[in-house]
């Protein structure tokens, strides 16, 4: 079975602002007691949008108006902080398919595409002017094209960039080493048979 090939994300926006948004915030190091990611999305952002009690605070993610955003943006270095690839696994099983920022940290852009989550970089003038928009109007949706590289919101287009390996992974579906590994099942016990040192 093939992967997917994930060429362009179309779905409604919710900007979080802000720089510097790190791997704890994402998912509080407390919530990655589990076997697997399963069940992960509940906590993603956890403390920014829980009071200690459970209830809702004021945040963007708790705000009606953007519920079933696929779209995440944000300002620059987002995920920082520590390798956790529960991070993008948190934001993936919370309903994100893309994430749109001014810059990434090494690490949580690695694990987002090895998942199948695309992380683009924008303009901190285009994030804002997309922020804008969703603001006025939240059901507009958002378009994340990685063959054109351009994001677009209603009447408004900018350019993105992702690195070309990414980029060439996603829209080829070739994004999982681990999926391709598997599919590959019977090459690899043909090749292990013709091997020497398995014999």
């Amino acid at each position: 079975m093939a992967l997917e090939k994930i060429c362009k994300i179309t779905g409604k926006g919710v900007f979080l602002p802000g720089n510097d948004i790190d791997t704890d915030r994402i998912i509080p190091a407390r919530f990655m007691v589990c076997v697997t990611f399963e069940g992960l999305g509940k906590y993603a952002f956890y403390d920014e949008r829980k009071n200690s009690d459970g209830t809702d605070k004021k945040h963007p993610l708790t705000n009606p108006a953007y519920a079933g955003a696929t779209i995440l943006l944000s300002g620059a270095n987002f995920g920082c902080g520590s390798s956790r690839e529960h991070a993008p696994q948190a934001l993936w099983h919370y309903g994100f398919r893309a994430v749109v920022a001014e810059s990434f940290a090494e690490i949580f852009f690695g694990n987002s595409t090895t998942i199948g989550i695309p992380c683009v970089c924008a303009s901190h003038e285009d994030i804002a002017r997309i922020a804008s928009i969703i603001s006025e109007a939240p059901q507009t949706n958002v378009s994340v094209d990685l063959e054109s590289l351009t994001i677009s919101c209603g009447d408004f287009s900018c350019p993105c960039s992702i690195p070309e390996n990414a980029r060439k992974a996603l829209t080829s579906g070739t994004w999982d080493p681990i999926a391709e590994l598997m599919e590959a099942d019977s090459e690899i016990e043909k090749t292990a048979k013709n091997l020497p040192y398995f014999k």
